[in-house]
């Protein structure tokens, strides 16, 4: 472990390069025997940060070579309309992949929009049936927030058999399924969330922290001990200069970007907090891109599932 005050950065950029990389080569192969990974994205509406996910995810495709296509649906699209376009994309044979970038419009229902897509594309790994797979320990492939968690884990060789994980938020995108994937591993695994009495006298337990929660800065530096390993999965843009001035300093470069561009991102862990860890995950360039290089592989696994199952 590294000495105290020595933290070490794991770099999510570098690694999901490198797992670009070994995916292009996969690809490569794949392409030889006929079969092209396919990815089929739905974005609803024209919210700026969606598209902006979007677009990481179709960049990445491109550097693998995997086929992809955006499909733009106006705000107001409905229920019964989106529900009829997955179906269609379902029954295509060439699609190995169907994404559809969250968050939805209050009109749209979510879980029914997450159960329409055929368990063998949801690449997302959300729904119901691969869940129950992740539950069971027979998942063909992760979630892929929590799986790119994972990755990390395994890049640096930080054992996690009989550490005490706290998570942060039990999302079904984050919290409940990266809490099965550490039980995988043998850790000891906390979940705290919005009715959590206690959650700084749990984060002082705790070997490893892992927060995804959605608010700036929840997690002070006196939440947690010396040498704790911080999973920073949280990204939140702030827009008032005071609060950047409180959480990162008049000097830091967070407040350099603030004055460009009006706001600047922000993980659920006070960046203070981070000086405490032996390892942390900063925000932005820690979690998110290892998120898209986990989608990445998911294709080209799904596409491999399907061709094998015909």
């Amino acid at each position: 472990m590294p000495q105290k005050n020595n933290p070490v950065k794991l770099d999510g950029t570098l690694l999901a390069e490198k797992l670009t990389e070994a995916a292009k080569n996969e690809v490569e192969k794949l392409r030889k025997k006929n079969i092209v990974p396919h990815l089929e994205v739905i974005l609803v509406g024209n919210d700026p940060a969606s598209r902006i996910y979007v677009n990481n995810k179709t960049k990445a495709c491109d550097k693998t070579g995997i086929f992809h296509n955006t499909n733009l649906l106006p705000e107001n699209v409905s229920n019964e309309e989106l529900l009829k376009f997955i179906q269609e994309l379902n029954s295509k044979k060439e699609v190995n992949g169907i994404l559809v970038q969250l968050p939805l419009p209050p009109q749209i229902k979510k879980d029914k929009i997450i159960d329409a897509i055929d368990p063998i594309k949801d690449v997302d790994g959300l729904h119901p049936y691969n869940m129950g797979l992740l539950m069971a320990g027979r998942q063909q492939w992760n979630p892929c927030t929590p799986g790119g968690i994972l990755s990390i884990f395994k890049e640096h060789s930080i054992p996690l058999e009989g550490k005490n994980c706290v998570i942060i938020g039990r999302s079904d995108i984050v919290g409940k399924p990266l809490s099965l994937l550490l039980m995988q591993q043998n850790a000891t695994v906390t979940i705290c969330h919005s009715k959590t009495k206690n959650i700084p006298e749990l984060l002082k337990k705790a070997d490893i922290v892992c927060a995804a929660i959605g608010k700036a800065a929840f997690v002070k530096p006196d939440f947690i001990e010396q040498n704790t390993i911080i999973i920073d999965v949280g990204v939140n843009r702030i827009s008032e200069e005071k609060l950047v001035d409180e959480i990162f300093g008049k000097e830091a470069p967070q407040k350099e970007t603030f004055q460009k561009r009006g706001s600047c991102l922000c993980g659920d862990v006070h960046p203070q907090a981070y000086t405490k860890s032996s390892y942390y995950t900063p925000v932005p360039g820690g979690v998110g891109p290892m998120t898209i290089a986990t989608l990445i592989n998911n294709t080209i696994t799904a596409a491999k599932v399907q061709k094998n199952s015909q």
